[in-house]
């Protein structure tokens, strides 16, 4: 019996501590920052037209605000 509840316990931690690791991976931000950098690279290698719209449009919206509150009364 207490064979079986070892056991038991020994397969609750490890499972335990592949959680906390799996946990400390997803948290890790600079880790994740890496591998989300990597992935925009990677994007725009592979159809850079999307990114230069994107960043078209933020300009013409930031000319555009910049402009407003130039212009503006307040």
């Amino acid at each position: 019996m207490s064979d079986t509840v070892a056991n038991t316990v020994a397969a609750t931690r490890a499972r335990l501590e592949q959680t906390l690791d799996a946990i400390d991976e997803k948290l890790d931000v600079k880790k994740q920052a890496g591998e989300l950098a990597g992935r925009v690279q990677k994007s725009y290698r592979d159809n850079p037209v999307p990114w230069i719209i994107g960043a078209t449009a933020a300009a013409v919206v930031v000319a555009g605000l910049v402009v407003w509150a130039v212009v503006s009364d307040d």
